[in-house]
Formats: C-alpha cells, structure tokens, sequence
C-alpha cells in the first residue's frame, strides 16, 4: 500500500515535479493549488505528510499549517520556504512544522526530509518513553530522535538527570538526523542549556541536521554550548 503526501503550492509546474519525484520514492501524491484546498484535501484523507509552500494566495502557508495541526497535532508538515527565509522557517517551527525545505527544491534535500519524516512518524507509533544515555570516559551522551516538544521536558528532565548522575566533564546532546524541534522545543532546550550554564556544566551538541543548525545558531542556542570538537573527540 503507498504511502500518502498532500503538496499544496499555487504554481503549476512545482505540483508537477513533485508527483514526479515522490512517485519515484513510492508515494501517492495528492496535490492542492491553494491553501484552501490543501485544508480540505487534508480533512478529507489524513495523509500522514504534508508539503506546503509558505507564500502563496488565498491562504498562505503558516496559516495552512495551524489549520491541519488543529487537525491532526500529529501530522508531519514540512513547510517550503524560499532560500535564507528563516524567519518564516522559525515562525513555522513555533506553530509545529516539523521541518523545511528551501526552494529551489533539491531531490536529496526533499529525500532527506521525507526520511526524517517518516522516521519520527515510526518513533511516534512505537511511542518511544525516554532518550538513553550513553556513557564514555569523558562525557555522558543523551541521545534526542524523534521531534522535541513541550511534552519532552519530562523526558529531558529524566535524561538530565540520569546524565549528571555520571559526573563526566561534558554532557553531550547528540541528535539524531530524524530529530526535529518545534517552537516549544527550542525554549525548553534554550532553557535547559541556561540551567546547565548556570551550574557550570560544559554541554556540546552534535548530529544536527543542517536545517536546525541554522535554526539554533539563528535563536541563540549555539552561544549556550561548546564545541564538540574541543578539547574532546566523543
């Protein structure tokens, strides 16, 4: 049985290359040419993913999103911005987007984001109950899959806590290439990595993916931590 994905874009010629490209991966492509449409399209047949442009008429893209997550808080939307807009791309996150993609849309950047998606899709059905933490002989490694929302605290709470019972030199936030954060989840880290701060811990973050490493740069989270790479390899 394919798997769904709903595109919503308002120009003809992105519809089409995209039932090109997800056809080749597997997918039945349902497509809707405004926002509008797309809501409705959705309601009707709850694909699990969803592809939308952030500008375009009748209904812009932020607003579709908030419209299928009253939905479905649960579905994966993946919002397309165009190229250095990160500002919708934050604004996005803070409504629940669970990724996004620049346009020009590059095969291996959709490929890549359709993975992750469909990884987070997996973890939410085995309804994974903590994030596991590794231990080395210099730091204690918490590993974060899956999306990171404000129903994470408890969990990061726990791992934390599990973590400085190890009393490494570091803590390291090592994150899967399936992670997503969403708005929530950038102030409960941005919060977490003050506290640490505060207790003079020394934190590090490795494994993101490129998008929300421009994500953590752009909100302040990269100032919060050092460099993996130094002084320790983990």
């Amino acid at each position: 049985m394919e798997k769904k994905v709903l595109v919503i874009d308002d120009e003809q010629p992105t519809l089409n290359m995209f039932r090109l490209l997800l056809a080749a991966y597997g997918y039945e492509t349902l497509t809707a040419a405004n926002g509008a449409e797309g809501v409705e399209a959705f309601g009707r047949e709850r694909p699990g993913i969803v592809l939308t442009d952030i500008k375009m008429p009748v209904m812009d893209g932020i607003e579709v999103l908030r419209r299928i997550k009253d939905i479905d808080p649960h579905a994966e939307v993946i919002v397309i911005t165009g190229h250095g807009d990160m500002d919708l791309a934050i604004r996005a996150l803070n409504l629940d987007a669970t990724d996004f993609i620049n346009k020009p849309v590059q095969r291996q950047a959709l490929s890549d984001a359709l993975t992750r998606a469909e990884e987070r899709i997996a973890i939410a059905k085995a309804q994974a109950g903590e994030f596991p933490v590794e231990e080395t002989d210099q730091a204690a490694i918490l590993h974060i899959e899956g999306g990171v929302t404000a129903r994470s605290e408890p969990l990061l709470d726990q791992a934390m806590a599990r973590a400085r019972e190890l009393a490494k030199p570091y803590i390291v936030l090592s994150f899967a290439e399936n992670a997503s954060i969403n708005g929530a989840g950038l102030t409960l880290l941005t919060q977490l990595l003050h506290d640490a701060r505060e207790r003079g811990e020394r934190m590090c973050i490795q494994g993101l993916s490129e998008n929300f490493r421009k994500v953590f740069e752009m909100v302040g989270i990269s100032r919060l931590v050092v460099p993996c790479r130094e002084p320790l390899e983990f």
